[in-house]
């Protein structure tokens, strides 16, 4: 099965070795068939402290580093 990847923007690099990055989507309503923007917030791994925040990045399915983090940064988008 192959991981997963996602785009998003780094929203917080305070942490040693971890950024946050928020992803959006759209999704559409069942009802009212409007389309609407959901969006979520990740824990991601990084090596080296080469991102800041603001920059867009894509992100990749991995084995669990700690109870938050599932998610390692591949590169910049």
């Amino acid at each position: 099965m192959p991981k997963k990847r996602l785009q998003g923007i780094i929203v917080s690099d305070k942490m040693k070795k971890t950024v946050v990055v928020k992803t959006e989507r759209i999704k559409k309503h069942a009802k009212y068939k409007r389309r609407y923007k959901v969006s979520k917030k990740y824990k991601a791994h990084i090596e080296k402290q080469d991102f800041k925040k603001g920059d867009k990045v894509i992100i990749e399915e991995c084995r669990p580093i700690s109870k938050d983090k599932k998610w390692k940064v591949i590169s910049k988008a």
